[in-house]
């Protein structure tokens, strides 16, 4: 059941999303997939050594945007990050009830 308040919150970000026209928004997201970066992904060293912190990855396994085989990828080469799979997810899991309830509870319970 999804609740009137998140149901506000999506509303306002996709306008927010969408303030430039959504032309130019997807326009910028395969600017960031298919362009040119200026560093190696794979070579990001690890912020948190002596292991005061931690990086991690959600990822939706039926994501069209961000392909899973990419942050399995950069997840296999950074041992340092805790990668998390979703199955049956896309995208906008974050959305979905209760997964973002279960970020921030994994993020600040510090589970991996």
């Amino acid at each position: 059941m999804l609740c009137l308040t998140h149901l506000t919150y999506c509303l306002i970000k996709i306008e927010q999303v969408r303030q430039q026209g959504e032309f130019e928004s997807i326009h910028r997201d395969l600017n960031i997939g298919f362009g040119t970066w200026e560093f190696d992904p794979t070579e990001i060293e690890n912020p948190f050594p002596e292991n005061e912190g931690s990086v991690h990855i959600w990822q939706g396994d039926e994501d069209i945007l961000v392909p899973v085989t990419l942050q399995r990828y950069i997840a296999q080469q950074l041992p340092w990050i805790y990668y998390h799979e979703l199955t049956g997810e896309g995208h906008m899991f974050p959305y979905a009830e209760g997964n973002s309830d279960a970020i921030l509870k994994a993020l600040l319970l510090g589970q991996s």
